[in-house]
């Protein structure tokens, strides 16, 4: 998590690459078309990236193996505000690459 986090603010390419497996599935959304492979992985996270500073991530596992953990979280942007709550499914391969990452996220009613 400490690395996807790094990932996340950094937007490194090779930071991003660096945590899934070549052949990875990455869904956006528990139905949507999975991005297939490291370098889509890559291009659609720039394409969809946040910026450092935009967000602040807080999180902790519901489960962990050494194929599986599950991630429940919450994300809050600062422009505009809003407020996430996520459910990651990480499904790793022998190596300790992402192999499957599969993200739910929920925007929370506004506080008021």
């Amino acid at each position: 998590m400490e690395a996807y986090e790094r990932a996340w603010n950094s937007n490194d390419p090779a930071e991003i690459g660096a945590l899934f497996a070549d052949d990875a599935r990455y869904l956006t959304a528990p139905f949507d078309e999975p991005r297939a492979g490291r370098e889509a992985i890559v291009a659609g996270w720039l394409e969809d990236r946040d910026e450092p500073g935009d967000f602040a991530f807080e999180w902790q596992p519901l489960l962990e193996t050494p194929e599986l953990t599950v991630v429940t979280g919450t994300t809050t942007y600062v422009a505009p505000p809003r407020v996430y709550s996520n459910l990651w499914l990480i499904r790793f391969g022998p190596d300790g690459r992402c192999r499957e990452f599969v993200e739910w996220y929920m925007l929370q009613p506004a506080a008021g």
